[in-house]
């Protein structure tokens, strides 16, 4: 037997145990080198792993919790105002937790309809449905103008997807990149309407809506659409709709959709009777209807005459 290469047969048999017991001990003293520089290098990794998975964790934060950002543009209301010709009235956008400002009053002869819509609302289907063809045309007369807020207060009803969140979004995105065009993209929306408790139009159907409607900016609409640029805004502006007073009207908080709002008074008449809604704005409007009226109240000469 041999220890570092050189014989033990001139030692003792205590020399031999005293030997054997040293390189017993050196071999142990070698082991827990050994074991403490692995144990060094493997809390070195656990820290630098640790601190890669805080930094993972915060970039996901980041990312998914948005900064609060400007809301779209000509919706200073909180909602975008089309008059005349279908064209939209052009504001600012609302920055972050500003109040929202009302649209500016119509001359007296030009009713000022309102209306608060959740875009998978059947409701709000059901009033599109029965009075879009008689509000075009106030419209398109001068005889009204038509200010729309699209909120989003159904998103449990699209099985997960928020389509009531999206299609708002999408809306604000029509609103911000091409407001002339808001009108038929709108009623788009509602042509398409998907039913409640189900997911809702993809994406890619609500762009090719806004297609549909001839949007200009297709391309910034689209990528809009898809990053949900403004859902921020829509998050906010259905918060503000539903715990404050609407700026300019009776109405202390919006309690459900479709709240349609004649010169600043709530409508309470039919959502499903154009009639009821036509009898209202006449008598906004301080006009009657004739025998032969069809539901459609006369503007008044000067806004006829536009």
């Amino acid at each position: 037997m041999t220890y570092d290469g050189s014989s033990d047969s001139g030692l003792s048999k205590n020399e031999r145990r005293e030997a054997a017991r040293e390189k017993s001990r050196a071999l142990r003293e070698q082991q827990k080198r050994k074991d403490r520089r692995g144990r060094v290098i493997l809390q070195g990794s656990l820290a630098v792993l640790v601190v890669a998975i805080v930094a993972v964790i915060g970039l996901v934060i980041v990312n998914s919790v948005r900064p609060p950002s400007p809301g779209p543009a000509n919706m200073l209301s909180d909602g975008i105002k089309i008059g005349e010709g279908f064209k939209a009235v052009p504001t600012g956008a609302l920055q972050p937790d500003d109040t929202p400002i009302p649209s500016k009053t119509n001359a007296t002869n030009v009713i000022d309809l309102r209306i608060y819509i959740d875009y998978q609302c059947t409701l709000c289907g059901s009033f599109e449905e029965t009075n879009a063809a008689q509000i075009k045309k106030w419209v398109s007369i001068g005889a009204a103008t038509v200010e729309i807020h699209p909120v989003a207060i159904l998103d449990q009803a699209s099985l997960g997807k928020k389509y009531s969140t999206r299609a708002a979004n999408a809306a604000a995105c029509v609103a911000n990149y091409s407001p002339d065009q808001f009108f038929d993209f709108s009623a788009l929306l509602f042509t398409n309407q998907p039913k409640e408790n189900t997911e809702g139009l993809s994406d890619d159907k609500i762009i090719s809506l806004a297609k549909q409607a001839k949007v200009r900016r297709g391309d910034s609409i689209s990528t809009c659409i898809t990053d949900q640029e403004f859902k921020s805004w829509t998050n906010a502006a259905t918060d503000r709709a539903t715990t404050n007073p609407l700026a300019g009207t009776d109405v202390k908080k919006l309690a459900s959709t479709p709240t349609v709002i004649i010169n600043g008074k709530k409508y309470s008449g039919a959502i499903n009777n154009a009639a009821d809604l036509a009898i209202a704005v006449s008598k906004a409007s301080g006009d009657r209807f004739s025998e032969e009226s069809t539901a459609t109240p006369s503007p008044s000469p000067s806004a006829s005459a536009g």
